[in-house]
């Protein structure tokens, strides 16, 4: 067993906290601390009400979550957001959040595993931001179907769809790149076409990146946001357990995108 923050400063030092930057309002690392020692941990995707009675019924002690409790401008407790802190709060569980630091790491990040997930093996970055790349990227010579069907099947087991840009019957992937996530943008495209890659596998994308993508000669495969972004905390919390001698717990609830 161990506390909240001792367990918050190794996952600091594991996903490198500190030196990954992320959007404004994403607050990495400890966001609401507990006081007592921790049995049992709990990850989810999302930071909600769903996740957080879940975690209550759960008896757990943190709950560890992709998307975490603050978002943006600041915004008062009230409603649903203090009946979240209150249950929190009753029940002594604390919420640690990882949001671009888990997406980016070599070993449990959500982009390599899913890449792994999907039978594909990273070789380079993709997805730059801020100086750093988010995702990853790699060679292969495989039916575009093949790839389709692969992601297909992962999204279903993780309650969501898929959507695919069209191509042609007997396409292959030679050049691809993943970034979970709300991975789809102009600039990844953009990125994409620098870097040769045909094949883009996201979490999900505004509409025009579908027209953009078809011009630019890119297949581009929206797996779901959710469904993406299910692996990472998966294994951090198999990591935690691991680490501290507690149980974990991926709590599951899929958004349908």
């Amino acid at each position: 067993m161990a506390r909240a923050s001792a367990i918050a400063e190794h996952l600091d030092r594991l996903l490198r906290t500190k030196d990954v930057p992320d959007y404004p309002g994403a607050i990495n690392g400890l966001q609401l601390a507990s006081a007592g020692e921790i049995e049992r941990v709990v990850t989810a995707v999302d930071f909600s009400t769903a996740t957080v009675l879940q975690a209550v019924r759960a008896r757990a002690g943190l709950l560890i979550v992709h998307h975490g409790m603050f978002w943006g401008a600041p915004q008062p407790f009230r409603g649903p957001s203090y009946e979240r802190l209150v249950a929190l709060i009753e029940n002594d569980i604390a919420v640690y959040s990882s949001h671009l630091p888990l997406d980016l790491h070599p070993e449990i990040g959500n982009n390599v595993l899913l890449a792994r997930e999907l039978g594909l093996q990273p070789a380079a970055g993709f997805a730059h931001f801020k100086g750093i790349d988010i995702g990853v990227s790699g060679e292969s010579d495989l039916d575009t179907h093949t790839l389709v069907d692969r992601a297909r099947a992962f999204a279903a087991r993780c309650g969501g769809g898929l959507v695919v840009t069209p191509f042609e019957t007997n396409r292959r992937t030679h050049s691809w790149g993943v970034c979970t996530g709300a991975g789809a943008d102009s600039d990844t495209l953009h990125e994409a076409v620098e870097r040769g890659i045909d094949t883009m596998i996201v979490g999900e994308g505004p509409h025009h990146t579908a027209v953009q993508a078809h011009d630019l000669g890119i297949v581009l495969i929206y797996a779901g946001h959710y469904a993406t972004e299910t692996l990472g905390v998966r294994a951090l919390g198999g990591h935690v357990a691991a680490t501290f001698g507690v149980t974990a717990e991926f709590l599951d609830a899929p958004t349908g995108l």
